[in-house]
């Protein structure tokens, strides 16, 4: 109960003039709700009122202090006239029960209204009783609104608007909109504050039924030949929020009496419907017709300015807010600058903005600390948190944790993770779907997607963005079956949610269906699997509904086919796109390298260049020289690789990096110059990470049994990443070969002794609808029986036609028939069987392996494909290897 409801109740008949005096005197508390407002001392006092049981100058009083909102003054006001026996009137109570509205105490307006009953006023004044229905509404007791305006005999349109409101301020749309109806039935003058009420409660209704409902509010509106500022305000927010910003521009275009409100509600609609160009030319037409921007204009005009990445034309308005310096001090427009700065990877002065505003409120500072984390300041994000809430005591929102939870993942000097969700849950915060989305998002990249998957089953609601976090967890974790499975999921429930709203779409009208983020996370999973059917589907899907020519999905459709082993369908796609980036191209150019394609990369990458010279569109990054190099290295092109390598800085302004090193490191290697390679190494400058290239030169001597400079490789190797299991069976696998049985066991004991475990070989193979997954001499497929009689059978056809096993490739010390028998147990020939077995006569049979393909099997594919007469494609984790009656496409170069 607050101090003012403690003054009220219980209210003494008479008091002494010493009591009297402490209650004039008593300061008013300082905090009455949390929604109360500060005293606003700039405005003049009421004139002393004297002693006098006069009404009228009470009365006056009592207003002016409503209107000048000092709140708690009139409710003081209200106590002196009560303890002096003022005789109260249905004027008094309308202005106390404003002033106890706009507190919001809820205790204080029910102590009022027993005031209102006990001297008569509940049934005698409509005023008065409307003015109580307002204060149930605005302090959020619907229920008590609705019995006081149930108990009205003769509603007037006050008790209706009010009513209507109060349903809206507690977010009942349907109640205010059936309200609505029953107010027209009565026969009761509507005015534009009813309309506004309706509209937005429409607003915030589903797509379907909103707009249904709405334009009819709106055509109801045209006949009562309302076309208040107001109104009109009201309807393009509603078609705004609906998503239909095309009806909102034309009802602003039409309406002459444009204010401020107008201007700004438009602005905000194009730059909240993604619409930024237009956005920005309103404001120039705006500033034409002589209207000055406020500081809503300018906080809706940053975020178009972030997005178009227009550094210079956020500048010219920021330099507008200075230049009205109650601008700066607005912190929505503080927010929206360090945003738009920040943006623009601008951070610096993202924080300059910041370290200038003295009162920071929460908003501020969940921009500042967004800011470092998108652009992975991390540690910066860290920074800023503690000191927003160790040293200022402000408590973090959702909007906090949910940007704070990344940086904590990304940031290395930050060891507790998992601490993070621990406080999440202190804070009370852990049913928040943003916060969730953001756990989900940290628990994937920390490698524990099972915790996602529980976190996202536990969610109530689930939006666009919480199933594009988990597929995109699937896919980072590499369960790219489960990712697929999750999309399937997302469409059943976008299906029956449809079903039952109509075209439904969440609370900020976002539909629940795949856009340009779930398509461009969920293409590497088909693209790992080698899942071509669904990829293709899932390309016809974002052809119909207008994405496929958004860059970030038309690059992962080009990554998709070119994985799938369809690589002149990814130059289609490529020739295709309106707009290409760095990526789009480094995407190509490394398709064509894994391809064995190295001329064609080559060739592309002088385009890329000669284009951006040109046109200053695109220029090569380090990745395209990653690709280039790579390129290089499956297609034997020493000469142009090392050509391209030394210049690499002088002409395109690139400093190499320890990848780059890597890439020429096999690319000499593969060329069998393993002098050369290692003296590269050597040269590398000692602040680079060599483990790749100790890995590449590694891995060239798998290719040349060169066991000498493979245990100088191994050593440096292991020295720099002790855990990684690919390491130990390489060599393993380097002395297997060379038949040094005892040191590959040596290798293979010491692996067991360090807890390293060995990645089994798996291969993939789609069919129809489904993605088949076989192991090394796999046993659980339902087919299994019958993959393994026919790979038998198949075994002696290529015996007769000259094929001979390799059994260097298998790697344990047993007798050659049962090495014979373990090779025709590879992953990678028991898929190429099960598609053989399972399609028609002429298909083009599509593999993927999660290793390398050893020479047996690449041997056996050969003559596979000679005598079934099909082509196939097999990609391991370096290239793709097109088979086609006998011959390689690599040839023999891998």
């Amino acid at each position: 109960m607050s101090s003012l409801t403690q003054l009220l109740y219980p209210l003494p008949v008479t008091v002494s003039s010493q009591s009297l005096s402490s209650l004039q005197t008593q300061q008013p508390p300082t905090t009455l709700h949390k929604h109360t407002p500060l005293l606003n001392h700039s405005t003049s006092p009421p004139k002393p009122i004297s002693h006098s049981r006069s009404l009228t100058p009470w009365v006056e009083s009592l207003r002016f202090q409503v209107r000048s909102s000092l709140f708690r003054e009139a409710i003081l006001t209200y106590i002196d006239m009560a303890l002096m026996g003022v005789p109260l009137d249905n004027f008094v109570f309308p202005a106390v029960l404003k002033a106890v509205a706009s507190l919001q105490d809820l205790n204080l307006g029910r102590q009022i209204h027993a005031h209102v009953v006990k001297f008569g006023f509940a049934s005698s004044s409509v005023t008065v009783s409307n003015t109580l229905v307002n204060m149930y509404g605005k302090c959020e007791d619907i229920g008590g609104a609705y019995k006081m305006f149930d108990r009205i005999i003769e509603r007037d349109q006050v008790s209706w608007n009010s009513m209507i409101a109060a349903f809206c301020r507690s977010e009942k749309w349907e109640n205010a909109l059936e309200a609505f109806r029953s107010m027209v039935l009565e026969g009761v003058e509507t005015s534009s504050f009813t309309l506004v009420s309706v509209a937005l409660a429409c607003s915030n209704l589903n797509k379907h039924h909103g707009l249904w409902f709405g334009k009819q509010v709106h055509a109801y509106s045209l006949r009562k030949g309302d076309w208040k500022t107001f109104t009109i305000n009201a309807l393009m927010a509603m078609y705004n929020k609906l998503g239909r910003v095309d009806d909102s521009r034309a009802l602003f275009e039409l309406f002459a009496d444009r204010d401020l409100v107008s201007w700004n509600t438009m602005i905000s609609s194009l730059q909240q419907n993604d619409q930024f160009v237009e956005a920005l030319l309103l404001l120039s037409h705006m500033v034409l017709d002589g209207i000055r921007p406020d500081g809503v204009t300018i906080a809706s005009v940053l975020p178009a300015c972030s997005h178009l990445e227009m550094l210079d034309l956020g500048k010219e308005i920021h330099a507008y807010a200075l230049r009205n310096n109650h601008l700066t001090e607005n912190s929505f427009v503080a927010s929206a600058l360090v945003d738009m700065y920040c943006n623009c990877q601008k951070v610096e002065s993202g924080r300059r903005v910041f370290d200038a505003i003295l009162e920071r409120k929460t908003a501020l500072w969940n921009a500042m600390i967004t800011g470092y984390a998108q652009n992975e300041y991390d540690e910066e994000a860290l920074n800023l948190f503690l000191e927003m809430y160790a040293v200022n005591s402000l408590s973090p929102n959702a909007t906090t944790l949910a940007s704070i939870i990344p940086a904590s993942v990304r940031c290395q000097v930050f060891s507790d993770k998992e601490g993070v969700h621990g406080f999440v849950v202190k804070m009370g915060l852990e049913g928040d779907r943003f916060v969730q989305n953001a756990l989900m998002d940290m628990y994937s990249r920390m490698g524990k997607i099972e915790i996602s998957k529980t976190i996202f089953k536990s969610m109530e609601d689930r939006d666009i963005v919480s199933w594009n976090t988990i597929i995109t967890g699937c896919v980072i974790c590499g369960c790219y079956n489960d990712a697929l499975n999750m999309l399937q999921k997302m469409q059943q429930v976008q299906l029956e949610k449809n079903n039952n709203n109509g075209d439904y779409r969440d609370e900020k009208g976002v539909p629940l269906k795949p856009n340009s983020v779930t398509l461009m996370t969920i293409l590497p999973s088909c693209a790992s699997l080698s899942a071509l059917a669904k990829g293709k589907e899932i390309h016809a899907y974002a052809v119909r509904h207008l994405l496929a020519s958004d860059v970030a999905v038309g690059s992962a459709l080009i990554d998709m086919y070119a994985k799938c082993g369809c690589l002149n369908v990814s130059r289609i796609v490529f020739d295709q796109m309106p707009i290409r980036n760095v990526i789009t191209w480094n995407v190509l150019i490394m398709a064509y390298g894994m391809h064995g394609r190295g001329r064609e990369a080559l060739e592309l990458f002088g385009y890329m260049v000669e284009g951006g010279v040109k046109n200053k569109e695109v220029r090569p990054n380090d990745v395209t020289f990653i690709a280039i190099l790579a390129a290089c290295s499956h297609s034997g092109m020493v000469t142009e690789g090392l050509n391209l390598f030394y210049r690499i800085n002088e002409d395109h302004g690139v400093e190499p990096a320890p990848d780059h090193y890597a890439c020429v490191v096999d690319l000499l290697g593969r060329a069998g110059k393993m002098e050369d390679a290692y003296q590269l190494i050597i040269s590398m400058p000692s602040k680079f990470d060599k483990a790749g290239a100790w890995s590449s030169l590694l891995g060239a001597c798998r290719i040349h049994q060169n066991v000498e400079v493979a245990e100088v490789a191994a050593k440096n190797l292991l020295h720099l990443e002790p855990d990684v299991a690919s390491h130990y069976v390489l060599l393993s696998n380097i002395y297997a070969s060379a038949g040094l049985w005892d040191k590959a066991m040596d290798i293979r004991r010491k692996m067991k002794e360090m807890g390293v475990r060995k990645e089994p070989g798996c291969s993939w193979i789609e069919l129809g609808d489904e993605v088949h997954k076989f192991l090394a001499g796999d046993g659980s497929h339902p087919q299994s029986v019958q993959v393994h009689g026919y790979l038998e059978t198949l075994w002696e056809s290529m015996k007769k036609e000259g094929y001979v096993p390799d059994t260097s490739c298998v790697l344990h010390n047993v007798e050659e028939e049962e090495k014979e028998t373990l090779l025709c147990g590879h992953s990678e020939k028991l898929a190429i069987a099960f598609g053989i077995l399972n399609t028609p006569p002429g298909t083009t049979i599509r593999v993927a392996k999660n290793l390398r393909v050893c020479s047996d099997c690449h041997s056996a594919a050969k003559f596979i494909s000679k005598i079934v007469k099909r082509d196939i494609i097999l990609r391991d984790v370096r290239r793709f290897h097109h088979f086609s009656n006998g011959t390689c496409s690599c040839g023999d170069y891998w």
